[in-house]
């Protein structure tokens, strides 16, 4: 049984007053709450994205911590941050890992479930 037990749960908006739609300009936040149910504290060092247009293109996006910070979240506790994405297309999807470290030195990832970005009423 793995000791790392970290829960991600994304909630995404699409920004329409910072968005241009004529110049295929879609701007997206995403609200992401991760909660460490493992045994041990957990430390965020890296990030991997990958996102996914409505056309198929994907970019992937690597970098240290998230929002300028590796935060340390201890078992039983949670962590929340917002960030934001620009799509060419109304409709895309997110997904990655972190890369965190426990409290032995241990490295493990932690997988983002996929979760879409979408312009309200775009999709049915």
């Amino acid at each position: 049984m793995s000791q790392h037990n970290i829960h991600i749960d994304v909630k995404s908006e699409y920004l329409a007053e910072q968005s241009s739609p004529q110049d295929n300009r879609y701007v997206f936040a995403y609200h992401i709450h991760i909660k460490n149910e493992g045994e041990q504290d957990a430390r965020l060092l890296t990030r991997h994205w990958i996102i996914t247009d409505g056309e198929a293109r994907t970019e992937e996006v690597r970098g240290d911590g998230v929002i300028g910070e590796q935060p340390l979240i201890a078992a039983g506790k949670s962590y929340k941050y917002t960030s934001g994405a620009v799509l060419k297309t109304p409709v895309g999807s997110m997904q990655g890992f972190y890369g965190m470290v426990d409290q032995h030195g241990l490295h493990f990832n932690a997988r983002i479930p996929v979760f879409r970005l979408a312009v309200p009423r775009m999709l049915h």
